[in-house]
């Protein structure tokens, strides 16, 4: 197995940077995982890219959820008169 060499490295940070994906990497790399990507991306501190990556789309608001008609009330029984 390949390793992790400074070229390799190097070559990890320029293609992350470029906003490639983990398995993406992976393949330019060669003989890695994205999970081995993942990893090494993790402990070199570059969790964040400088460009491109997924796309965060924007989440619709989501609206109240509609409320239930009251239910009917039961007219209050008239007190019970002794005789």
């Amino acid at each position: 197995l390949p390793g992790w060499s400074e070229d390799r490295v190097e070559r990890l940070k320029a293609l992350w940077a470029d906003g490639l994906s983990a398995s993406q990497v992976a393949k330019e790399l060669g003989g890695v995982t994205r999970n081995a990507v993942i990893g090494k991306i993790h402990r070199l501190g570059l969790a964040g890219r400088a460009a491109g990556g997924r796309i965060a789309r924007p989440r619709p608001a989501s609206s109240p959820p509609p409320r239930r008609p009251a239910a009917p009330r039961a007219a209050p029984r008239a007190p019970m008169i002794a005789a």
